[in-house]
């Protein structure tokens, strides 16, 4: 899937692919990972330095999570899971990757909100600005079997339903509301 978006006056585009993980050594992953899902997105901006600075803030609900599946929680990136940022991945044109597994094939459902946001530098607050959104996800049934949720685009909606949470988990950031004309 291929999301557009705009930052000021450059047009970008996010390229979102989920595929199934057939080789778990290959990514870096215990054998057990075999059959999970793999998402990678890549940023595609032509602005330079500091106009390619992008963040990917990514929220997830699961059944196995602390609310049991009725709430989004923050995802970091595990290495950096005790940073006060929202973003899992930060950098120039920064490429989001997950893979998410689990050892035992429990009956599941686990789905991503995954946004790419930028943080404006000459600001005297950290804030974040969303750009574009997706969803994506897989679910284990009860005969152990693993199918992955179709990649969606999100919109405003469901950006503005995570700002309570966003705001609690990151007092020291400030969240916009999704802007009218950002979306493609």
């Amino acid at each position: 899937m291929i999301i557009p978006f705009s930052r000021d006056d450059l047009q970008g585009a996010v390229t979102v692919t989920l595929e199934r993980v057939d080789d778990p050594a290959a990514i870096g992953k215990h054998p057990s990972a075999d059959g999970f899902p793999c998402c990678t997105a890549e940023v595609d901006c032509p602005g330079k330095g500091y106009r390619a600075l992008f963040g990917w803030v990514q929220l997830v609900r699961s059944t196995d999570n602390s609310s049991a599946g009725a709430a989004f929680d923050m995802d970091p990136f595990y290495l950096f899971e005790d940073a006060p940022s929202p973003y899992a991945f930060f950098g120039i044109n920064p490429t989001l990757f997950d893979a998410p597994s689990r050892a035992r094939r429990d009956p599941l459902a686990w789905t991503a909100h995954s946004y790419l946001a930028w943080t404006p530098m000459d600001d005297t607050e950290r804030r974040v600005l969303p750009l574009v959104g997706f969803s994506w996800g897989f679910n284990i049934d009860s005969a152990r079997r693993i199918t992955l949720q179709q990649v969606q685009s999100l919109t405003a909606v469901d950006w503005d339903a995570h700002l309570p949470y966003l705001g609690t988990s990151h007092p020291g950031w400030v969240f916009d509301k999704w802007q009218p004309g950002s979306e493609p």
